[in-house]
Parts: C-alpha cells; sequence; structure tokens
C-alpha cells in the first residue's frame, strides 16, 4: 500500500463507509421550534469523567448554530425500526423534518425520538476546528436507556438494524 497525499474525497468516502456507525439525532427546541440534525459520526466513550460523546459538523451546517443555542441537547441513539424517520430528519426541507415523528420534551429545550435505545441529555463541553468540520464534545448531563429497541446501524451508505451472531 503506497501514501497518497492527494485523493479523491468521493472514493475517501466510500473507502470510510466499510466501517459501520451509529445514528443519532441530536435535537432541540429553540425559540419555540424543534431543530434537528443526523450524524453517523458519533462516538461514545471519549471520556468517562467527565462524561464525554463526540460528533462532527459540517461548518456549512445551517443547522448546529440554532441547536447548540438551547442549553441542552438530546441525543437519540436512532433504532432499528427508525430507517424512513432518519431520512426524514436528515432531509433538506426543515419544515418537514418533524412530521408524523413521535417526540419527548425534556424540562431545558432537550428533545428526544420516541422509539430510541438510548437518550443522552447533553451540554456542549467544547467546539473543536478539524479542517470542513468541527469535532463538538457533549458533555452527558443524564442519559435514559430502553432495552427494548436495538440501534440502527450505517454501514455502506444503507441503514440497517445490528443482528447479533
Amino acid at each position: 500500500m503506497t501514501a497518497q497525499v492527494a485523493h479523491d474525497s468521493l472514493l475517501l468516502q466510500d473507502a470510510l463507509s466499510h466501517f459501520p456507525a451509529g445514528v443519532v439525532a441530536l435535537s432541540a427546541t429553540v425559540n419555540g421550534e424543534r431543530q434537528v440534525m443526523v450524524a453517523s459520526s458519533f462516538s461514545v466513550g471519549v471520556s468517562y469523567e467527565p462524561s464525554l460523546v463526540l460528533f462532527s459538523v459540517q461548518k456549512s451546517s445551517s443547522t448546529w448554530p440554532m441547536i447548540k443555542e438551547a442549553p441542552l441537547i438530546g441525543v437519540s441513539v436512532m433504532g432499528e425500526d427508525h430507517n424512513p424517520v432518519c431520512r426524514q430528519l436528515a432531509s433538506r426541507d426543515k419544515a418537514k423534518r418533524f412530521n408524523g415523528v413521535e417526540t419527548v420534551s425534556g424540562e431545558r429545550d432537550d428533545l428526544y425520538i420516541s422509539g430510541s435505545p438510548l437518550w443522552l441529555t447533553c451540554s456542549i463541553f467544547q467546539e473543536v476546528d478539524a479542517g470542513d468540520h468541527i469535532l463538538i464534545l457533549l458533555q452527558i448531563e443524564d442519559f435514559e436507556a430502553h432495552s427494548s429497541h436495538m440501534p440502527l446501524v450505517l454501514h455502506r451508505s444503507s441503514m440497517s438494524r445490528l443482528d447479533y451472531l
């Protein structure tokens, strides 16, 4: 294998899709309106003291600047039945993202997607510049696990359920 200084970003994106990733919805109510973004760049166990998770967001995102204004952000790990919901929440048509989507509101503008295996209540710990993205470290303030739901997994640009061997 030889190192390449320059590479085609679409080829790299396809190559990296071989690594399965969980999918989360980050959501909050800001100025009376529900806001959501979907991320597959989410990572848990970044730190346990303090309790930190992270995700990355493109600098061109128009949704993240709104969500980060909320005192708390609801992180919903998307469940096996959320494939169509996930696609809808990630759509470019922001006015229709929540149409028919069942949500649960937290006490401080945090918002959660019903049927998720895990809800994390988070605050922003730190933002780190990372090329054309920003790494967002979130501190977990509270959590609620729902073991009856299995997670949704993104692999090779397709979403599917996680099957155990």
